[in-house]
């Protein structure tokens, strides 16, 4: 009896370690050893991806292709991913070129850092070298078609550009370890290659002053200009009449570049009337304060922005103010945002911000919200039923009179349509309206 109990025992373990190794063990056949047919992994798929025969014939064709090995960057039967892709595209791609992305880079090109490698190379093969999907300073273009339309009104251009590298004469294509802007070296270094800083014309044309070591898109536009000598479009009144002397030392001295007063007291010898009005105000941008003062916001040489500006208005700002710029983004990106206020739309601060000074909060021109400011573009009498102005009270807090900004956010509000505070105009009412809430 004994006897049969211990072989009960002896078949049950037995049972237990069969069935522990059927759920344990590796599979008889791993993925490597499927066996598969011939060509499966990439000339098989071109019986039925009959277009990428052509691809395949291309000049230049990509080396996982040309091998015949599609399954390098596709999965054959079911993918989490666009084009059954095995990855994310930007990693994929990383995953065998990770020497076009320096470590530390100090600029990336954006379509680079967002893994958008097919704007520029085609995936598969191409006629043109790299797999690039167009030629030269036109691939660059489909991008950047300020430059494009620059080129073509300039009256005078800059020869780089015409040449046979175009645009990668001075600028990398996906990163630089050490510059901005994505150039190959600093300036004043990469000019120098073309231009002879110890030429007599050279020096007569920058009135004897030692600019060899200076930075030359300071006054210089690299993309070209209507104005000689390459300087920005909007130069400034000194250094269109060269009298450099106004606020450097004479050529001559010990040190010629130095500037002889700092900030705004040099600025004040021509912009005292402005700069007189700026401090009769009640309210200050703190800017114009602090040390750096006037150049925080203007170049002192030339630019392509109206008034000295170092960028666009919505740029200069945003350096500050990233935060509303980014809410601004967002609001012109939203469908339902179709009746945007034209500043926000264009990214024009200035149409109700004041950028040195003024009386009223938030350095508003106007006292009176609905008349002065909003009232210049909005006809706000006809635009509500709904009562505001000065003699109607916020019931959310006795301090504050109802105005556009009691409803509206001025600088955009992200989803919520037509700048509400809110999504719905339910929500919104319901604020000051709790009798109505359902």
């Amino acid at each position: 009896m004994r006897t049969e109990t211990v072989t009960m025992q002896q078949k049950t373990y037995i049972a237990i370690w069969i069935l522990c190794s059927l759920l344990f063990s590796t599979p008889v056949h791993s993925k490597e050893g499927v066996k598969l047919k011939l060509g499966a992994k990439g000339k098989g798929c071109l019986e039925c991806h009959v277009t990428f025969k052509e691809k395949a014939n291309k000049t230049y064709v990509h080396t996982e292709l040309k091998n015949g090995n599609c399954s390098s960057c596709h999965d054959p039967h079911t993918s989490s991913h666009k084009n059954l892709l095995i990855t994310y595209p930007d990693k994929l791609c990383y995953d065998c070129h990770k020497e076009i992305l320096p470590e530390k880079a100090l600029s990336v090109h954006k379509i680079v850092s967002e893994g958008q490698c097919n704007k520029c190379h085609d995936s598969h093969g191409s006629n043109i070298k790299y797999q690039l999907v167009n030629k030269g300073n036109e691939l660059c273009f489909s991008c950047h078609q300020d430059v494009r339309k620059q080129m073509k009104t300039n009256k005078f251009n800059h020869a780089p550009l015409a040449k046979d590298k175009g645009c990668l004469n001075c600028h990398t294509p996906h990163a630089s370890s050490q510059q901005k802007s994505l150039l190959k070296e600093s300036t004043p270094g990469m000019c120098t290659k073309c231009h002879n800083t110890g030429n007599s014309q050279f020096k007569i044309k920058h009135m004897n002053y030692p600019v060899a070591e200076s930075d030359c898109i300071s006054c210089h536009n690299p993309h070209g200009s209507n104005t000689r000598g390459l300087l920005f479009d909007n130069p400034h009144s000194p250094v269109n009449k060269k009298t450099c002397t106004e606020c450097h030392e004479a050529s001559t001295a010990s040190n010629p570049l130095t500037i002889k007063k700092q900030s705004k007291e040099l600025c004040g010898k021509c912009h005292e009337k402005m700069l007189n009005e700026t401090f009769d105000k009640k309210r200050l941008h703190w800017p114009v304060l602090d040390s750096v003062g006037c150049m925080n916001c203007h170049t002192p040489h030339a630019a392509k922005q109206k008034k000295l500006l170092k960028a666009s208005i919505i740029d200069v700002c945003g350096k500050c103010h990233s935060d509303t710029v980014e809410l601004q983004k967002w609001s012109k990106m939203n469908p339902l945002n179709k009746k945007l206020c034209e500043p926000v739309k264009s990214g024009n601060c200035v149409i109700c911000h004041s950028p040195h000074a003024a009386d009223y909060p938030l350095l508003f021109e106007k006292q009176s919200i609905n008349k002065d400011l909003c009232g210049r573009c909005h006809a706000w009498q006809t635009h509500s039923t709904h009562p505001i102005g000065e003699k109607i009270i916020d019931h959310r807090n006795k301090n504050l009179t109802l105005d556009c900004l009691s409803c509206h956010k001025a600088c955009g509000t992200q989803n919520n349509p037509v700048m509400l505070h809110f999504q719905t105009t339910y929500e919104l009412c319901i604020q000051c309206h709790t009798d109505r809430k359902r």
